[in-house]
């Protein structure tokens, strides 16, 4: 008896118990199992039992079927698949993939068909098959045999070179009326299911081919033997399959792939007179072998197809992907950051050269790496170079490789970075770092497309975009003598200034949100988030360190924060809180409004100055007044002028 739950669908909570032989599966009001989910076909699938085991049928459904064993899934979509044993246990998912009715599947006490009293006429195991070769290539059947096996030549599709062993089958034994191809579940050597069932033309049009013996293919399964059994009913007991089918002989062959079965060919002759003989075993043992060798191929290219079309879908899906959110790693809301994106829409896709300036931190790294990934160089290498982290020598070498002998310690030949990142990207940090020497030869590769390893004798050419980044000023660089002029216009042909933190303050919300998804994740603790109070403190301070420095501060609290704790301001560090006592510090003592004012407004002077060295440019640039009319309200408010000293 099979019962099956109904877990998800309209009819979820029914129950159905089934004792029949074939259990039909549908919308049909005629199904013994009637499901009413409109995704469903009328007759959508049949469960029937053959032996010790109960079969599931996909019957061509519109939207198919598939198994779930645990982790496992078989998908029936009637091309390569039709049908798969069922284990106690199991759930049938029918209909719509994403919205499937779920059957869970339970078996009790399952008859086991008996075997015992079997008779075989005849075996042939792996180890007579070299015997067998030679016999049969000494007989006269060679030339029908070469024939058969011919057919099975030049197919790869799986359907086509299951047919083949059919016809060829069919053509090297006369006798045989009917011919299946069971081939073994992935994973399970077990369990068979039929992959391929054919009559003979003008055989009995009205016995069902797919109905073959279980019977047959334990047997050959358990003599890991190819099988001949003569007047079938007598010699294999009284299996349902066998007496449904009126099989009068019938073969069995293994499919070997080494030392273990691929699959089953069976065929038999259900025709009362004409039994099969040895030499007909024989010869389905040896057409076995190629045909083992075909199946097997054509396996293995279906599963090439459909592991290239799941690539193929990828890429399909990363490329739409890169195409709708071209800078998704790029977190910014502020008007200025949406000016950087527009910027980059721009010159991802050209060959221009790109300075990006800003302060330390501010992600200039990030930003070259998405120009390089969003482009047309996306498949070849991005490679970084911090020139300040190398003295020029060494930077040298790195940048342009080396010969084999050009220097003490140089033994072998080294790559150097713009060859690596040939028809690629190099990303040039801190370049205003780099020596006059080698801004020179730098220049040669922008100009030439050329460079010369240290100790070569000649140029070679190179496809390579530069991207470079500074925290200085280069136009200052170039007025002190630092830095090339012909080596600046080169590299500002597309230049980037990225804003601090501290200009783009209603990022900051976003970017702690996105570091704290990240460190918890990463350390596996569970902070509940960062409180309005903490935040509004990160939101005020004025981040020197920018993007970096808040990525560190929330790395930190993750750190010092229990699990499921709200971050406050007592976690914050204390350059961040010193914020909390502003209104304290600042208080005015009492007075008429316009008093107090004047003095907070004094005390904000004076602190500014000292922030910047009381150099008073600096200082007009951070309150956002110009220089005259900082000295106005200095000269207002009588501040020591050797405060305001610059």
């Amino acid at each position: 008896m099979i019962r099956l739950e109904v877990l998800q669908g309209e009819n979820v909570g029914h129950a159905f118990d089934c004792d029949q032989p074939r259990v039909t599966l549908g919308r049909s009001p005629g199904s013994v199992v009637q499901i009413s989910d409109y995704h469903l076909s009328n007759d959508h699938g049949v469960i029937f039992q053959e032996g010790d085991r109960y079969v599931y049928r996909d019957l061509r459904s519109t939207n198919g079927s598939m198994l779930l064993r645990g982790q496992k899934r078989v998908v029936l979509d009637g091309n390569d698949r039709w049908e798969v044993t069922i284990a106690d246990g199991d759930k049938l998912l029918l209909g719509d993939a994403a919205t499937p009715v779920i059957l869970l599947c339970k078996i009790h006490d399952m008859p086991a068909e008996s075997d015992e009293g079997q008779r075989i006429i005849a075996t042939r195991s792996l180890s007579d098959l070299p015997s067998v070769t030679g016999k049969v290539e000494r007989g006269p059947e060679v030339s029908a045999l070469y024939g058969a096996i011919k057919t099975l030549g030049g197919r790869l599709e799986l359907n086509e070179t299951l047919e083949a062993v059919a016809s060829a089958v069919f053509a090297l034994l006369p006798r045989a009326t009917h011919v299946s191809v069971l081939i073994s579940e992935v994973g399970d050597e077990e369990r068979f299911v039929p992959m391929l069932a054919r009559s003979r033309a003008g055989s009995e049009p009205s016995v069902d081919p797919i109905m073959m013996s279980r019977a047959v293919l334990r047997r050959v399964l358990k003599d890991r033997s190819g099988v001949l059994a003569a007047n079938a009913v007598v010699e294999l007991g009284s299996s349902e399959s066998i007496m449904g089918a009126q099989i009068r002989s019938t073969i069995g062959v293994p499919l070997w792939r080494g030392e273990k079965i691929l699959g089953v060919i069976e065929c038999d002759n259900r025709a009362s007179s004409g039994l099969f003989t040895e030499n007909d075993l024989d010869l389905l043992l040896v057409l076995a072998g190629q045909a083992a060798l075909a199946i097997d191929n054509a396996w293995l290219y279906h599963e090439l197809k459909v592991a290239e079309e799941k690539l193929r879908g990828e890429n399909r899906y990363l490329k739409g992907r890169q195409q709708s959110v071209r800078f998704d790693n790029i977190i910014g809301e502020a008007p200025s950051m949406k000016t950087i994106f527009a910027q980059l829409e721009k010159v991802i896709d050209t060959r221009a050269t790109v300075c990006i300036s800003g302060e330390t931190g501010t992600g200039k790294e990030l930003i070259a790496s998405a120009i390089h990934h969003q482009g047309k160089r996306r498949e070849k290498m991005f490679v970084a170079q911090n020139c300040a982290a190398l003295p020029e020598n060494l930077l040298e070498s790195e940048l342009f490789g080396y010969k084999k002998g050009a220097f003490t310690g140089a033994d072998h030949d080294k790559k150097g970075l713009f060859e690596i990142a040939d028809c690629g990207t190099l990303f040039l940090d801190e370049i205003a770092e780099m020596s006059l020497t080698l801004q020179a030869k730098l220049l040669r590769v922008l100009q030439e497309g050329e460079v010369r390893p240290v100790g070569a004798s000649r140029a070679h050419q190179v496809d390579v975009r530069i991207i470079c980044a500074t925290n200085k000023s280069l136009e200052q660089e170039v007025k002190s003598g630092r830095f090339r002029e012909d080596l600046f216009y080169r590299l500002m042909v597309f230049p980037i200034t990225l804003p601090p933190l501290r200009e783009r303050r209603e990022d900051i919300p976003l970017l702690a949100q996105h570091f704290l998804q990240r460190y918890t994740a990463e350390m596996r603790k569970a902070v509940a988030g960062v409180g309005q109070e903490a935040m509004n403190q990160l939101c005020s301070y004025h981040w020197p360190g920018n993007i970096r420095e808040l990525e560190n501060e929330i790395q930190r609290l993750v750190i010092q924060v229990n699990d499921g704790e709200i971050v406050g301001p007592e976690h914050l560090s204390p350059q961040i809180r010193r914020v909390e006592n502003l209104v304290e510090r600042v208080a005015p003592p009492r007075g008429t409004l316009k008093e107090m004012m004047e003095h907070v407004e004094r005390w904000l002077l004076t602190q500014a100055l000292k922030e910047h060295g009381n150099n008073k440019t600096q200082t007009a640039a951070a309150l956002g007044i110009t220089r005259e009319g900082l000295h106005k309200k200095l000269s207002r408010y009588t501040i020591e002028a050797k405060l305001a000293g610059r």
